[in-house]
């Protein structure tokens, strides 16, 4: 498979008709096509189903269509580091985070790391650790910033400052708004939301102990403090969560009793060859991180 076919392909992709592909493409509509069938004879598969106005992808189609864009990302990332100027600390450094308070500490990092190296830009992506880490072993992110627990034995890494806290979130109408801590047995049959990491879910079931089996989980959730606050504000639930703060009057936060709290790790590969931005941002996180 060729860069340029994978392009013509994604184009394809987004634009769901294979007319307004060439145009953007400013090749030929045939000549699209032909190459298309070309790529489907290759791999062996249909990537498409064509009726006269549109296309779309076949599930070998939107498996092609996550790899390709993996692959075209990679393809750019080695073209800037091959090009720079190596005596000049410049190019993109990208971070993978979760939703974490120490997004402060790595903030701070960031901060003074380009007071030393100006033009080197930060291209932040936001998913779990599950994800994060899937895109730092492809090579499509150089650091992850992840919460655990979590499997951190192919990377290096250092431990941030904060620990994050478990609690409740809740309408403060909620009866459970009277207690000053939530325990298991508080939450027997009320409706709940919480994390859909296999990791995270098995640390909570353990918390629950013998009231586990009595849980009510009506919703699970990969991201987003802010989606579960309106899924709680709105009757869905009570949330397992972090404490982030408290968004908006209407909701209140509970620490879990006895008490939960994690930590975070920002993690990169073992045994890499980095480009000159990464690896200077290594050296300044080894230095820095242990005194936020």
């Amino acid at each position: 498979m060729e860069i340029r076919v994978l392009k013509y392909f994604l184009t394809i992709a987004r634009e769901e008709n294979i007319t307004r592909a060439a145009e953007q493409l400013h090749i030929t509509q045939p000549t699209l096509s032909r190459q298309m069938m070309q790529l489907e004879e290759e791999l062996g598969v249909r990537l498409f189903r064509r009726n006269r106005v549109s296309v779309t992808l076949t599930e070998e189609g939107r498996l092609l269509r996550r790899r390709a864009q993996e692959i075209l990302e990679l393809a750019d990332k080695a073209e800037q580091e091959i090009i720079l100027n190596r005596e000049t600390v410049t190019g993109t450094i990208g971070i993978g985070c979760g939703e974490t308070n120490n997004m402060e500490g790595l903030s701070r990092l960031m901060t003074s790391f380009r007071q030393h190296y100006p033009e080197v830009v930060f291209h932040i992506y936001t998913a779990n650790a599950d994800d994060v880490k899937e895109k730092l072993e492809n090579g499509t992110l150089d650091f992850g910033l992840l919460l655990e627990p979590v499997e951190i034995s192919r990377f290096n890494f250092v431990r941030m400052p904060l620990r994050e806290q478990w609690c409740v979130l809740m309408r403060r109408d909620s009866p459970l708004a009277e207690k000053e801590t939530i325990t298991p047995a508080d939450l027997v049959g009320v409706p709940l939301i919480v994390a859909r990491r296999h990791s995270v879910r098995n640390e909570l079931d353990n918390w629950f102990g013998e009231y586990y089996r009595r849980m009510h989980v009506v919703t699970t959730v990969n991201l987003s403090y802010n989606n579960c606050s309106i899924m709680v504000e709105n009757h869905v639930g009570v949330g397992l969560v972090h404490d982030f703060g408290v968004p908006g009057n209407a909701l209140c936060l509970r620490p879990l009793s006895p008490e939960i709290s994690n930590s975070s790790v920002l993690v990169w590969r073992k045994e890499q060859v980095f480009p000159p931005a990464v690896t200077k941002f290594i050296e300044h996180v080894r230095a820095t991180a242990p005194k936020l």
